[in-house]
Parts: C-alpha cells; structure tokens; sequence
C-alpha cells in the first residue's frame, strides 16, 4: 500500500512538470507581452529595456525553470497587467471558484446518485423514463448554452435570481464567501446548475448503468431468496458495489468541474480564477495564466490522486493484488 502512493505521487509529480512544461510553451505562441504594456510612442530602446527587465530574452528552458523555481517559493511573478503580485490575485479570486465548485460537485453528486438509483429501481417506470429522456439535455447541449437558456428563463423572463455577479460577500480573513449573504446564496444558484448540469447527468446514467448490472448478480438473487428487505437490498449490498467503478469517474468529473469553470465564470460573469484567465489572455498577461494551469493541473492531478487512493481503499481485491 505504502509502495502503491509513493509510485502514484512520484507519477503526479511527473505529470505536473510536462503538464506547466506544455503549457509554458504554448504561451508563445500567444503573442508579445511588450505590445499591451507600452504605449504606441514606443522606441526599440523601450521595448528592449522591458524584455530584458521580464526575462523575456532569457533562452525558454531558462524561464521555465526560473517560474519552477519562484513557484515552489511561492512567488508565482508579477501580473504584466496589473502590476501585483500573481500569488495575491489569485488569492483574492480563488474562494468564488471553490464555492462555484463545491456546490456544483454536491449538486451533481447528490442528485447524480440519487436518480441513478432511482431510476434503475424504476427502470419500467414513468417518471424513471421521463428523467432519463430529460437526460439527454444535460448531456447533448454545451454548457455556454445551458447558462445562457438559464438566464432567459429565471432572470429575463420571470425576474426571480440575477444574471450575473456573486452578490454580496462576506470578508473572513483571507477567504470572502458568498454563503452568508442573501443575495450570495441566490446569485450562485444559476451558476452552480450550469456547471453541474453535465457532470450531474452523467453521474446518475451511469450509477444507473452500473447498478443494473450489479442487480443482475447471482449474489442479489440469492440476498432475495434470504428474505432480506428490497431497501436493505439495494442500498447495502447493490449500492455499495456499484460505486466502486462510479467513484473513479466521479473523481475526474470534480476535477473536471474545476477546470472546465471557465465557461461558466465568463457567461455569469462570475469573479472567480476563470474570468481572471480570460482577462489574462486578452492583455497577453503570461504569468497569471501560467499561474493558472499550474493551479489547475495541482487540483486536477490531486483529486486524481486521492481517488485513486480511494479505489484501493474500497476495493479489497487491489490490497491484495499489491502486496503480492
């Protein structure tokens, strides 16, 4: 078990390195930082001050060592836009982007398994075939479009939540939250929806999936024939079989939710790190968008992480397959 994390942080590690290596080299190719930060009465002279002052003229293996380096110290560089500190921008974004996570993620999870579950003990039923034809919406439109059929229906038409914005928010430290506040709490219903929507249908077709085919099992049967409660028959033995293969991709599709919030933060204008990442791209602000993916990629490659540490924990036959 021990020699099973070890090899699986050693291959996180290595996946983060090629992940800001990729990244850093795409950013290129995103045009010239110099252009958005002097003016048009520019000289040569001007522009070759700032490149050097940047590190710009450094060969790339140079810099990307060089952020390496300031990273793991913390010092992600200094906004090309904004002129502050990386690591303090970020900081002051990234609770609206958890927030918009963590509710998405219990949103598609409780009702990911709750339907999944439901349905599949259904399966005849009206109602679980009318959930799952409803289903598809989730899973055939694109998020963009979800957010913005949202914000026709419960802001243009029936006036009942806001548009866009977090709302009123709450300073604990260094942390702002939204969910202390009327208006927070209402303002992060639509966003939260839209981003969960997709991971939440996915989720419930296939705990539906799975536990169909665990209630197939001999062992289902025989629990019947015993004379146990279909509740205890469902929810202790078939249930908890099913999730072993749910929770591997549950835990991609919270990595996912995190990663794949961007859309979600510039259709609602939400303040979080993704809005700041298209900001970001637009002014050719390279440090905050290296910061970004980095931050992104050590969220993705730990949840993954912790999943597959999960899987072993819940699944015996691993253990045993590991120790011999």
């Amino acid at each position: 078990m021990f020699s099973y994390i070890i090899r699986r942080v050693l291959q996180s590690v290595l996946v983060l390195l090629v992940t800001g290596l990729v990244a850093f080299a795409m950013f290129r190719f995103v045009g010239d930082p110099v252009d958005s930060m002097l003016g048009q009465e520019r000289t040569m002279q001007d522009i070759e001050r700032l490149r050097e002052n940047l590190g710009l003229n450094d060969p790339f293996v140079m810099q990307y060592w060089n952020f390496l380096g300031r990273a793991l110290q913390g010092d992600l560089g200094i906004s090309y836009r904004q002129g502050r500190p990386v690591a303090e921008i970020i900081m002051e974004r990234l609770p609206a982007t958890l927030e918009l996570a963590a509710v998405s993620g219990l949103f598609a999870l409780v009702l990911g398994i709750g339907l999944g579950v439901f349905t599949a003990i259904r399966r005849d039923g009206f109602a679980a075939n009318a959930i799952m034809t409803l289903s598809l919406v989730g899973v055939s439109l694109p998020t963009f479009l979800i957010g913005i059929l949202l914000i026709y229906l419960f802001s243009v038409e029936l006036g009942w939540l806001p548009s866009f914005g977090r709302g009123e928010t709450v300073d604990l430290g260094w942390w702002t939250t939204g969910f202390l506040t009327k208006s927070g709490l209402i303002a992060i219903i639509l966003p939260s929806i839209t981003l969960g929507l997709y991971q939440m249908t996915l989720i419930m077709r296939l705990v539906r999936s799975e536990m169909l085919e665990v209630l197939r099992q001999d062992y289902i049967r025989f629990a019947r024939a015993r004379g146990l409660k279909e509740r205890t028959v469902n929810f202790r033995h078939a249930l908890k079989n099913t999730l072993v293969p749910v929770i591997t991709v549950t835990g991609l599709q919270l990595g996912s939710i995190i990663a794949f919030a961007i859309i979600t933060e510039t259709v609602f204008q939400w303040p979080g790190v993704g809005l700041l990442f298209i900001n970001a791209i637009q002014f050719v602000d390279i440090p905050v968008m290296a910061a970004y993916l980095m931050l992104i990629s050590v969220m993705f490659v730990g949840i993954n992480l912790i999943v597959d540490l999960l899987y072993v924990a819940i699944d015996p036959r691993l253990r045993t397959e590991g120790k011999s």
